[in-house]
């Protein structure tokens, strides 16, 4: 199981925020390329970045701050927030990006998505409250179910989902295992869990989920409730 440690960014700086909503950020560090050597150090294969002020721009808002990350460790990185057009992947992948998560506009235009998925590394980021998708940096609450939307992505060469409970983000609280395993059936594709990681326990209970792929580890790495270096040995 592949553990992902997060990296948010707002105005260029680290932050975790509670369950998405922006004016509760929390800034951890000004110099996040610094945590990634971190994360690298640890024993970190891969990083999970979003930019969020560009999911709720609908455009790259981080773009220079990511470019210094990517280039000061050696890990496998994955970027979402904002990435709408193949202009923005294409950017993203000149600077070294391994994978491209398309959120928003994986429900608004899936035909898209799956066309992206034929050509780059894309990473579907489904994110739901209560069920239903959730878009625009979590802004919007769709009227379409999350395991619906996993399931138009069944067939397309897409590389992984992350999925976010987003009543659990930044909580917490424990992983909605369930959930995960939900999108994981629906889809077929490798799924990765977000949101709520708060323990080694939580780690452990994902790792005994054979449809589970991986899980994102942000808020409890930085508030010192998950021993990385422990994790990994998990």
């Amino acid at each position: 199981m592949e553990i992902l440690p997060a990296i948010d960014l707002k105005d260029g700086k680290a932050v975790r925020l509670l369950k998405g909503d922006m004016n509760t950020a929390k800034i951890y560090s000004s110099a996040p390329w610094e945590v990634a050597k971190e994360f690298e150090d640890m024993g970190a294969k891969w990083l999970h970045i979003v930019d969020l002020d560009g999911a709720f721009s609908g455009k790259p808002e981080n773009f220079k701050v990511i470019e210094k990350i990517v280039s000061f460790t050696n890990l496998k990185v994955e970027v979402g927030g904002g990435i709408r057009d193949e202009v923005r992947i294409k950017d993203y992948q000149n600077l070294g990006v391994d994978r491209f998560i398309l959120g928003s506009i994986a429900l608004k235009d899936p035909k898209f998505v799956k066309q992206m998925a034929k050509n780059y590394c894309i990473g579907v980021g489904i994110d739901a409250k209560d069920g239903f998708v959730a878009v625009q940096g979590w802004g919007e609450i769709s009227t379409i179910k999350a395991t619906d939307l996993a399931k138009i992505y069944a067939d397309a060469n897409v590389d992984a989902i992350i999925c976010t409970d987003i009543s659990k983000d930044g909580t917490l609280s424990g992983v909605n295992v369930e959930f995960t395993n939900d999108i994981a059936k629906a889809s077929g594709i490798k799924t990765i869990a977000s949101g709520g990681v708060a323990s080694l326990d939580d780690i452990k209970k994902l790792k005994n989920e054979p449809e589970i792929y991986g899980c994102i580890v942000g808020k409890a790495y930085y508030e010192g409730k998950i021993n990385l270096k422990e994790a990994f040995k998990i």
